[in-house]
């Protein structure tokens, strides 16, 4: 790609910038001090990508997710999830109609723009694969039926770290579909004080849209033209390849990692770093985005050793050994 092609991009990533901004200024109406959520979410939806979020109760999760759909103006659907829960209550079932003897149709909460996975793990295996089949494949059966899922079509799943009674943790090959596990901190003290000075008052924050799904889906097709250097695609493989074989980058980190990231992360090592150069107003990806992007794309791909788990190593130091080793182009 020619220099001329990039700035012209860049250009055109200015002219939307002002969307981008009015909707992270509407959002931040509700949420104080979760930038990195919010840029995340924006991630999962310029790319097509699925986000796990998972944080402690009170942290503005649900809330957030909910805010950014009235931001977009976008269907919005909550579901959540319990040990009782069918694959029928997320995906719809077909009703028999006596009168007429036929069957039709009746769609679940999962025929939506934004859908909210609420406390993903709380939910049996039968339910969380009929949810992460319509993810992966865009699209529900039922009967004889295949209806597709409304485009833009994003799932946000939350669930509890420190909840372990009642609960169905997500196996690896499934966690695997979505696309970033964002780790959700508690706020710090001055915007824990701004939440209280907010939040304790009378009166509700108006959300209104202000951005359609014409805009976002613009804002899809222009992330397909964010340059992509050679260079920093060859680090991006040299660090999911690390994952698989540390030894080949003299990295002392084999005994603590027993499976490496898949393919699915160097795809979406790709494609967030790009989203993350275009929500920064480039239109070229740099090693810094990787970085940036690195630890959401490959915290959950990467599977620790039972000896890395009893030394209190987690998939997170593993990423900060691999980035303050690798060569940066």
């Amino acid at each position: 790609m020619e220099y001329q092609d990039i700035a012209k991009i860049t250009d055109v990533i200015h002219d939307q910038a002002k969307a981008i901004e009015a909707l992270r200024q509407e959002v931040m109406k509700v949420i104080v001090g979760q930038e990195k959520l919010l840029d995340r979410m924006l991630v999962g939806l310029l790319t097509g990508g699925h986000v796990l979020l998972e944080g402690v109760p009170g942290l503005a999760k649900t809330t957030a997710v909910k805010t950014l759909a009235h931001a977009l103006g976008l269907q919005f659907q909550r579901i959540s999830f319990t040990p009782d829960l069918l694959p029928a209550d997320v995906v719809g079932t077909m009703i028999y109609n006596p009168r007429e003897g036929t069957f039709s149709a009746r769609r679940g909460p999962v025929f939506t723009n934004l859908l909210l996975a609420d406390e993903i793990n709380r939910a049996p295996a039968k339910v969380q694969s009929a949810l992460l089949e319509a993810m992966q494949e865009r699209q529900v059966t039922m009967g004889d039926q295949t209806a597709r899922l409304p485009d833009p079509f994003l799932v946000l799943a939350t669930q509890n770290p420190i909840e372990h009674e009642g609960t169905y943790p997500l196996p690896e090959a499934q966690v695997d579909r979505f696309m970033l596990k964002c780790r959700i901190d508690y706020p710090s003290k001055d915007d824990e004080r701004r939440i209280m000075n907010r939040f304790t008052r009378a009166g509700d924050l108006d959300v209104k849209p202000v951005m359609s799904a014409d805009q976002l889906m613009a804002l899809r097709g222009l992330l397909e033209h964010v340059y992509c250097d050679d260079k920093v695609g060859d680090y991006i493989l040299d660090i999911v390849f690390a994952t698989r074989s540390p030894k080949d980058y003299g990295l002392k980190i084999g005994h603590q990692i027993e499976y490496g990231a898949s393919p699915r992360a160097t795809l979406y090592l790709n494609l967030a770093s790009r989203a993350n150069a275009l929500l920064r107003g480039r239109g070229y990806a740099t090693p810094q985005d990787v970085k940036e992007i690195a630890h959401d794309v490959l915290r959950h791909r990467i599977i620790v050793t039972y000896e890395a788990e009893a030394e209190d190593v987690t998939s997170d130091d593993v990423i900060d050994a691999m980035l303050s080793e690798i060569p940066v182009p």
